[in-house]
């Protein structure tokens, strides 16, 4: 039963932005229960779909006035829970926003609204040579202001760096509904950077409504190879001696046997499957001296015991090898009807002790798990195979996510490479950073968002949930 006041808020957003924009049935809510974390599920009270700035502002303001809790959402891609709408509230989805603004090659930038896809923007940019560098495996369908909340990779950022690297600036609607810019077109902006503390920051500070993003000159040549090995950790092993050779590739992907299978059921490729590990490796530049690149590799992984490397023939090769490792995960169906993904990272040099672990944990709990990974900046994507229907599999995969992020962690690595905290991981943050170093974090989130509205029980283990759900004390959270 929908209270008054929740009533009341739903008539000012419909007369705000229109009926047509504005979710508040149980049928329709229930979509956005979550978010590609499916074990866990909250439904908010109102779904809204903004057209422009000004309606994300209007929302906002609308919302504080009620005390209403809201946080953005975009195409719903995240993997830790960012788009888990805690204690309810207002979910502000912003994929209606989604047009390419500007596209200016001269001065190498483009601006997005934060609803475009990111490979709307690599085909807007087919054919003028340049490309937008962060390249996510999910790019086909995460938006772009997605990436910039979770400051997103992908296979090439190993070179080209991350979502940030590539973030000239942000227009943004502030928690209490006031619009701001940080940054713009120009390379170096005087003053904080105040863009690089939005950008990784998951939807707390404020609600992205516009990016400029950097745009990159597509490289003279490139040489796409895939290595074949009997061993995991063999094909660890030749990561290591490639980037410890001064190589940096475009790219360095590892798939491990068991994605493999599901990778060529769908795909049709040709992949051995009786091969414990492929690497796929790319090397871009000038055209002088990547033949001298592509053979040392070659040597090098031969060196580690690779039964063969393969050079991709043709740019029809290439696009197919590339679209196998990038819809991997959609192909992991194929294996399990629920899937959890992990997002640790480890120094390059610990990637086979990892594997191993994660291998002895799946065996602990039970859990079948298969690995595909940025293996070149070791940001690690096990891959947890279950039914979501079967509670004692849900138990056993948190169980065993938890041990693998706990050995990161003593690795010297981390919980997280690009997916985010969210609601998943939460609990380590404070196995990351001390107190003085979250009551900091906490600090710059209580500057842009005095009053804990936007996006609360998100990132930080301070931020509770609010609003809503203190009001309604029996409605249950996500964690």
């Amino acid at each position: 039963m929908i209270s008054s006041a929740l009533l009341s808020v739903v008539d000012e957003l419909q007369a705000a932005v229109g009926r047509e924009n504005v979710l508040a049935a149980h049928a329709e809510l229930v979509v956005y229960e979550c978010d590609g974390f499916v074990i866990e599920k909250n439904c908010p009270d109102v779904v809204v779909f903004p057209r422009s700035t000004e309606d994300v502002a209007k929302i906002v303001r609308i919302c504080n006035s009620a005390d209403v809790p809201f946080l953005p959402r975009g195409a719903g891609t995240s993997l830790a829970g960012g788009c888990l709408p805690v204690g309810g509230g207002v979910l502000i989805v912003l994929t209606r926003m989604k047009q390419i603004l500007e596209i200016n090659l001269r001065d190498r930038y483009a601006v997005v609204q934060p609803g475009v896809v990111n490979v709307w923007l690599t085909n807007a940019l087919k054919g003028t040579g340049y490309h937008y560098a962060p390249d996510p495996s999910s790019q086909g369908a995460c938006t772009i202001g997605g990436n910039v909340a979770t400051n997103s990779g992908g296979p090439h950022t190993l070179k080209y760096g991350v979502t940030v690297n590539h973030t000239l600036g942000i227009e943004a609607v502030m928690a209490d509904g006031t619009i701001v810019q940080f940054g713009g077109p120009a390379e170096d902006p005087t003053g904080l950077d105040l863009t690089g503390v939005l950008v990784g920051s998951e939807g707390t500070l404020a609600v992205v409504t516009k990016v400029w993003v950097r745009l990159t000159r597509n490289p003279e040549g490139v040489r796409t190879m895939l290595g074949i090995f009997d061993s995991a950790e063999d094909a660890t092993n030749a990561i290591s001696e490639i980037i410890g050779a001064g190589i940096v590739p475009a790219a360095l992907e590892m798939m491990d046997q068991g994605i493999l299978v599901a990778i060529e059921a769908a795909f049709h490729f040709g992949f051995p499957l009786d091969a414990q590990a492929i690497l796929l490796i790319e090397v871009d530049g000038l055209e002088a001296g990547l033949d001298a690149e592509r053979d040392k590799i070659i040597e090098l992984c031969l060196k580690c015991q690779a039964r063969e490397v393969r050079q991709a023939r043709d740019a029809a090769e290439r696009l197919l090898l590339w679209k196998c490792r990038k819809q991997a995960f959609g192909a992991v169906g194929r294996l399990s009807p629920s899937y959890c993904t992990q997002d640790g990272v480890v120094p390059r040099t610990k990637l086979p002790h990892i594997l191993r672990c994660i291998q002895a944990i799946g065996q602990k709990y039970d859990v079948r798990i298969v690995n595909v990974f940025h293996a070149g900046d070791g940001n690690i994507h096990p891959i947890l195979l279950f039914d979501e229907r079967d509670h004692a599999q849900v138990e056993r995969v948190l169980a065993a996510s938890g041990e693998i992020l706990e050995e990161c962690i003593a690795c010297g690595g981390s919980v997280t490479g690009e997916h985010g905290i969210g609601v998943e991981k939460i609990s380590f943050m404070r196995k990351l950073f001390n107190d003085n170093d979250l009551a900091a974090m906490e600090r710059m989130r209580l500057a842009f968002n005095p009053h804990n509205r936007l996006s609360p029980g998100k990132m930080l283990p301070t931020a509770g949930a609010c609003g809503l759900e203190q009001k309604h004390p029996g409605r249950r959270a996500a964690l």
